[in-house]
């Protein structure tokens, strides 16, 4: 009897953080992944394939993905900017929201066509979606990830493909040490600690899993409390 095929994700934002976290993880459950990202994390894997690519530009983006027909997409690729009224930045506030909403909508416009019913579509948002003081332009952008989820989640439902988000409070990446937030220090969730990617990564597994197959334009927060 020959071997089935293992599922394949496409994984955008892989080279570190909670992107990195979800390909080790899915790579653990015997997934094949393709992942997209602007460095090649350089994983000694046969399961999985780096195709590198600046996902702001939508040219480049197109032809990262061609040829792919993937069972599930996690846009977890992101960035951080954040400023007080008075200080905003127009162009950080294009560029988050041409990496959170327009990557994420060209992925699945030209991904989820293609696939067949049983289909996962996961994008990692952020608890702050629902608003956060000097970080308006992120917040927006995150809040959108859940108009965009809700509503492929209706019109996905009848094909029998998911769609959600999964939201994290601060979470111990690079990100979170980035120079350009330094005036917005995270706080830690009530739990006493960060969030760890590899909690998201299991949040984003098991979304991606037959077990979960009647969750669906939900916004699920891996919070630590944060948002109680």
């Amino acid at each position: 009897m020959p071997d089935t095929e293992p599922p394949h994700a496409v994984v955008s934002g892989a080279s570190s953080g909670i992107g990195a976290a979800i390909v080790a993880r899915l790579l653990a459950q015997g997934w094949q992944v393709t992942g997209l990202g602007r460095r090649d994390p350089g994983l000694d894997s046969p399961r999985y394939a780096h195709r590198q690519v600046d996902l702001l530009d939508a040219t480049a983006t197109r032809a990262a993905v061609a040829g792919l027909r993937p069972s599930a997409l996690v846009h977890a690729a992101g960035l951080m900017r954040a400023a007080p009224l008075g200080a905003l930045s127009a162009e950080d506030g294009r560029q988050l929201w041409r990496l959170h909403v327009e990557a994420a909508s060209l992925l699945a416009d030209l991904l989820v066509p293609g696939m067949a019913a049983g289909g996962r579509v996961v994008l990692i948002g952020s608890r702050t979606s629902g608003g956060a003081a000097g970080r308006s332009h992120y917040a927006a952008s995150k809040a959108a990830l859940v108009g965009l989820a809700r509503s492929w989640a209706m019109e996905l439902a009848p094909r029998g493909i998911t769609v959600n988000v999964v939201a994290p409070a601060a979470t111990d990446t690079p990100m979170l040490r980035d120079p350009a937030r330094a005036g917005s220090v995270p706080k830690l969730p009530p739990i006493g600690r960060l969030v760890r990617p590899e909690e998201v990564a299991a949040l984003t597994a098991f979304l991606l899993g037959p077990e979960a197959g009647a969750i669906t334009g939900q916004q699920i927060m891996v919070c630590g409390g944060a948002s109680l």
